[in-house]
């Protein structure tokens, strides 16, 4: 039997059926919905006299819109309190499972998810969320879909989709101090640029990914499509049944042992053959930050602004756009360049180990005055655990207060935006202009590098305190 990659498996086992030179007819195991996507679809199956085909299939979680300060309050803002309103309604109509604000499972839905125990090895996973990826790390296939897909996936449980060429990319060694998963991510993208990965779904394998821990790998898995790819994915192995065992609507005694075991089977076959191979070395990555507008456009935080000697024509248009709009120039250090604001979070770094990692190196220290700080929990879980761990007091002892959950900073559709022309070291995704606010200028980086920001006010190797 020819070997088959990880990513061919999962696919092919839920292939509905093949259209003739078109697109494969998918089965979703799994559709997560929020506020801001869901509404036109529900409003789409509701014209056509339908129901959602399988609601117990489909779970939802408002985050882009919400506050993250007193959401025991009605939501100030008018069309952000319709949108998460909207989405109530719509889940009680259709029986769909609804964490809304409140609900001590309420948070960002690529953080919920996993730690609900719904994302699962070998699972199709779709969401109207480009960062749908992020469930990925599971040894899943997920992927962020449009509204007409979503409203699709009401109708039928199922998704019309062209199958996407594979890339493997290993990454072997051991990591240095300081150096996270945000870094790999950020590293591999600035190698491949934005556009690197486009038509294709990537696997991460080699021994730097193998000993990432989940949270590490759901955060590489989420920027997979910072790179132009469809999404990421890591084989599951023992790390990946450790954190799903136990979790709520993880399979239980029997069917625990019976899930284990067909999961084991989750990995590319050996002479597996991919579209295209990408191999780095651990040692070469450092902790990283963006300087530009997009996340590929990425140095280690010790490095200089590139020169753009080597570009032509639009791309260095574009170049020169991005540094101006960024207020940086050509060859200019990043280290010891003043920041304003501080954002940890999102559904790229705002887990439990993202609040312990950013807290364990700002304790005993004190944050900067000239920096404004926005710690957000994922999920009102991690902030439960968060103050049950004690890591709140750390926090407010050095001058940082935690905020409640929901997306915050990393998009600007909520109360948290960024003010024009202030610089943000965020652990967020997306660098594009006004992605944090009319005006903003981000500077993307690991929870390691925003709290060495936070602590020092200027942009600082964590390494060097």
């Amino acid at each position: 039997m020819q070997p088959k990659t990880l990513f061919d498996k999962i696919w092919d086992a839920h292939v509905v059926k093949k259209v003739e030179g078109g697109p494969n007819v998918v089965y979703i195991d799994r559709h997560f919905i929020h506020e801001v996507t869901s509404p036109v679809a529900f409003a789409g199956i509701e014209n056509r006299g339908l129901k959602v085909a399988r609601p117990a299939q489909t779970t939802a979680t408002p985050d882009h819109n919400v506050p993250t300060i007193d959401q025991d309050k009605p939501i100030k803002d008018e069309e952000s309190r319709f949108q998460v309103d909207t989405l109530a309604k719509n889940c009680a109509n259709h029986g769909v499972q609804y964490y809304g604000l409140g609900s001590p499972n309420h948070g960002i839905v690529h953080v919920v998810g996993p730690e609900m125990g719904y994302t699962q090895p070998g699972m199709t996973i779709v969401c109207g969320d480009s960062h749908t990826s992020t469930h990925g790390a599971f040894g899943s296939i997920a992927f962020g879909i449009g509204t007409s897909e979503v409203e699709m996936v009401f109708a039928s449980q199922c998704i019309m989709q062209p199958k996407p060429k594979t890339m493997l990319i290993r990454v072997d060694g051991e990591l240095g101090e300081g150096v996270t998963a945000k870094d790999i991510a950020l590293y591999v993208i600035a190698q491949l640029t934005t556009s690197g990965g486009t038509g294709y779904f990537i696997e991460y394998a080699g021994s730097a990914i193998e000993n990432l821990s989940m949270e590490g790998r759901m955060t590489l898995c989420n920027m997979s499509i910072e790179c132009g790819a469809r999404g990421g994915m890591i084989a599951p192995d023992q790390t990946t049944f450790d954190y799903v065992q136990g979790r709520p609507f993880a399979p239980k005694a029997e069917a625990w042992d019976q899930a284990v075991s067909e999961w084991s089977e989750l990995k590319s076959d050996d002479g597996a053959a991919f579209d295209m191979e990408y191999s780095y070395k651990a040692e070469d990555i450092a902790p990283m930050i963006t300087y530009g507008t997009n996340p590929g456009m990425g140095v280690s935080v010790q490095g200089n602004v590139p020169m753009g000697d080597n570009l032509e024509g639009t791309d260095k248009i574009s170049f020169e756009k991005s540094l101006e709009y960024m207020g940086f120039t050509a060859g200019q250090k990043m280290i010891g360049h003043p920041i304003d604001y501080v954002f940890v979070g999102s559904c790229t770094n705002g887990r439990i180990e993202d609040l312990r990692a950013f807290t364990q190196f700002v304790k005993g220290k004190k944050k900067a005055d000239n920096v404004t700080a926005w710690i957000v929990p994922g999920s009102k879980v991690v902030e439960k655990q968060a103050q049950e761990e004690g890591l709140v007091e750390i926090l407010e002892e050095a001058g940082f207060k935690m905020r409640e959950p929901g997306c915050s900073a990393c998009l600007a559709m909520n109360d948290d935006k960024i003010p024009a022309g202030k610089y943000s070291v965020s652990t967020s995704n997306r660098n594009f202009e006004g992605r944090q606010g009319p005006g903003a200028r981000t500077l993307l980086a690991s929870p390691l590098v925003a709290a060495a920001a936070a602590v020092t006010g200027v942009i600082t190797d964590p390494r060097e305190l």
